[in-house]
């Protein structure tokens, strides 16, 4: 069996898991950040869904679920002590973009850890939660995902970002967070 991979996060660091949806996050993060402060906008939807009528879609409120994560993020960045890890796919360029700058405001060091695998997995990922993503929506994830991947896969750290480290599912099986000062949000 492989050695774990253990991940240290000082105390200023905003480690930001990414991949496509249904690429194994929430799975990763759930044995790998014990005692962490990990935010998830499904923490936002699940508190959203017990409030919101059972007859609203989803599709209905999730700009809401989106920006209220995003506050989430920044203010834990602001006012939180501790390193901070945030769960958010980080396709798009404006959300990696809007990360690097809070972690300029917050004075944290923005790390990426990559969840690298094929649409098909993260597909096969989503079906296995029961939780789908809408095909069209999948596919710019994909899509955004492409040119992104090459350039991590290459070693290049985006502009505002500290580190960056890929791994695939069997690595982030064996990853561990560990972090010298535990305060949360």
């Amino acid at each position: 069996m492989s050695e774990p991979t253990v991940i240290e996060l000082g105390p200023r660091d905003l480690l930001v898991v990414a991949g496509l949806p249904g690429a194994g996050k929430t799975t990763m993060l759930r044995h790998a950040a014990a005692g962490l402060p990990v935010l998830d906008s499904d923490q936002v939807r699940e508190r959203l869904r017990a409030v919101v009528p059972s007859s609203v879609p989803y599709r209905c409120y999730r700009p809401v679920v989106h920006a209220w994560h995003r506050l989430r993020i920044v203010g834990c960045a602001i006012g939180a002590d501790g390193p901070i890890v945030v769960h958010e796919p980080s396709t798009r360029g404006s959300t990696r973009a809007l990360l690097a700058l809070v972690g300029v405001l917050s004075g944290r060091s923005v790390r990426l850890l990559f969840l690298d695998v094929s649409a098909e997995e993260a597909l096969a990922g989503q079906l296995s939660r029961g939780r789908v993503v809408r095909a069209g929506s999948f596919a710019r994830h994909v899509r955004r995902v492409g040119k992104w991947r090459g350039e991590l896969l290459a070693g290049r750290v985006p502009l505002g970002w500290r580190s960056v480290q890929v791994v695939d599912r069997p690595r982030a099986a064996r990853t561990r967070l560990v972090a010298k000062l535990l305060v949360g949000c």
